[in-house]
């Protein structure tokens, strides 16, 4: 069952406020709500909040025989799940128009954009490789659920560490993390996304970072995923809202702001964990 379209109060208060440039969570058109990272016990367990938004992620590592059509390279697989826990919108086993998106755009911006490094999780060619499969539970749904999953991944996939492997011969060797460091993966470039919301009245400025309301009275959306060195891996829009080429060009300039305080962010957080952690792993 799903809840109630906003009512025209909710409405009207929300554009009377974005038309003079307010939030109902106080904050900027342009201002996104500050990612709340926390480290499980485990190498590749990473919660992600963007306020009442939360999104887990989880990063597994086993060996399986390659592709016969690609011999020299790992894979990587995204299950994602939005349970009704995270909203009552969502029902279990009917995935929703937004789950279907979600999970798209999640594919394309962790595993086509060539993120990681899949010839770096061969062990043995034609053999042996990497299989790392990324699942991610949707726990909370406060607007948002797509960058905050993308941010969650991504942090997943850095703070993974899969076992040392030695190879003699024909033989493979996998050492437990008592006897050597476990190995991070090799990530090409880390890109994020960031969505923003237009609404209806073209004098209404957009907002990045929508909470549900926004969402949901939102004319469209537009999702940028780029990294700190400002490449744009995948663009999307959503919905019928016309913008120029000037418009766009915008979003992206914003978008390679926040990329790079979202990069220091994440660096300082790994950083801080992982020195936490390391006498117990080594």
């Amino acid at each position: 069952m799903r809840p109630p379209s906003p009512s025209i109060p909710e409405r009207e208060f929300l554009f009377s406020a974005l038309k003079e440039s307010q939030r109902l969570d106080g904050r900027m058109p342009l201002e996104m709500r500050t990612p709340v990272l926390t480290f499980g016990p485990d190498l590749g367990w990473v919660e992600c909040a963007m306020g009442k938004t939360r999104v887990l992620a989880q990063v597994e590592g086993k060996m399986v025989k390659p592709q016969p059509e690609r011999p020299f390279e790992g894979s990587i697989t995204i299950h994602s799940e939005i349970s009704p826990m995270a909203s009552s919108d969502y029902e279990p086993g009917r995935p929703s128009d937004e789950e279907v998106t979600i999970t798209r755009m999640l594919d394309k911006v962790l595993k086509r954009s060539d993120a990681l490094d899949k010839e770096s999780l061969c062990i043995l060619a034609g053999e042996r490789v990497w299989h790392i499969r990324l699942t991610l539970h949707f726990l909370a749904d406060a607007g948002n659920m797509l960058d905050c999953a993308c941010l969650a991944g991504m942090v997943a996939l850095k703070h993974f560490r899969r076992p040392d492997v030695e190879v003699i011969g024909d033989e493979v060797t996998v050492h437990r993390p008592t006897e050597r460091a476990p190995v991070p993966l090799a990530i090409h470039h880390t890109p994020f996304c960031f969505t923003f919301a237009f609404f209806p009245d073209s004098t209404t400025p957009p907002v990045l970072d929508p909470n549900q309301l926004e969402q949901r009275l939102s004319a469209g959306l537009v999702s940028i995923a780029l990294n700190a060195q400002k490449e744009i891996c995948v663009l999307q829009k959503l919905g019928g809202v016309p913008l120029g080429t000037d418009d766009i060009l915008q979003l992206v300039e914003i978008a390679v702001e926040k990329a790079k305080e979202t990069n220091r962010l994440v660096e300082a957080r790994l950083k801080e964990d992982w020195a936490g952690r390391k006498v117990e792993v080594i």
